[in-house]
């Protein structure tokens, strides 16, 4: 049998990431060519992605991150089946990789992302492949990315949540760190009052509507009680509204005027992993 050298492990490793035994066994079962091992080592991955296809794969990692002059951010979620493996180094290496290609190349969307290649090969391809070092499923389920003139990220520690808050000033970025930490911590559905979706308002209305209903109230004062309701939805729910965590005395409009007086949010996304 052919013995296997800790340099073709380690160059195999560096080619497919793969796990040091597996990297042992595509060598000894390719007697130590190296494009042979990376074929195995390919198609073991392919393999078990293919037979893990009906899998759920909930856990895994929500990551952002900003370029240096923090202009332009960007978040992905690298999914797998078990915490287990999200909390691995290597998974999470990956994932942050990943993450580097897609604020160095800013694709379009999640797909084009999926096409970008690393030495020939497409990010696509590579997230299959982590299926072999992981023995689980492994999926790439999400791209966001926002552009401002200051773009902050946060993660929640444990990264299953994550945000990017753009703002429209330079300013302090313990400022933007503090509304993204916001995001991440109320969730809100949009910056402000007018930025809620038409069919939310509606939906929110409605609800307002059946609970004076079902609480007995006269019909000529529903659409006033339905209307109390919405400003609360719009306390609770829109960032800008909502009460600052850190200091309940004033809403987020609040602080960042604090901080100058034209400051404010132009765009936000948040993911969970728990929805």
């Amino acid at each position: 049998m052919y013995q296997v050298s800790a340099t073709d492990v380690s160059k195999l490793r560096k080619i497919t990431g793969a796990g040091m035994m597996d990297c042992k066994k595509a060598l000894e079962e390719a007697n130590g060519n190296i494009e042979e091992a990376v074929q195995i080592v390919r198609k073991r991955g392919l393999a078990i992605a293919n037979k893990r296809v009906d899998r759920e794969a909930s856990e895994g990692v929500v990551l952002s991150k900003v370029i240096p002059d923090t202009t332009r951010g960007a978040m992905i979620v690298l999914n797998c089946e078990t915490d287990f493996v999200a909390k691995n180094e290597l998974f999470t290496g990956f994932a942050y990789k990943v993450l580097d290609i897609a604020l160095e190349q800013n694709p379009a969307d999640l797909e084009a992302l999926k096409q970008i290649k690393i030495d020939g090969r497409t990010v696509g391809e590579l997230v299959i492949e982590q299926s072999a070092n992981t023995g689980e499923k492994v999926d790439l389920s999400a791209y966001e990315k926002i552009e401002a003139a200051m773009v902050t990220p946060y993660i929640h520690p444990g990264n299953k949540i994550s945000t990017l808050v753009g703002l429209n000033i330079k300013v302090d970025m313990q400022a933007g760190k503090d509304v993204a930490m916001q995001i991440a911590a109320m969730s809100p559905v949009a910056i402000d009052k007018d930025d809620v979706s038409a069919k939310m308002l509606e939906q929110e209305l409605e609800i307002g509507r059946e609970q004076a209903r079902k609480e007995g109230k006269p019909e000529d004062m529903i659409e006033k009680i339905a209307q109390g309701k919405l400003n609360k939805f719009y306390k609770e729910s829109t960032l800008l509204n909502q009460e600052f965590v850190k200091d309940n005395k004033m809403t987020i409009r609040d602080y960042l005027k604090s901080i100058h007086k034209d400051l404010t949010v132009t765009s936000f996304k948040r993911i969970s992993l728990k929805g």
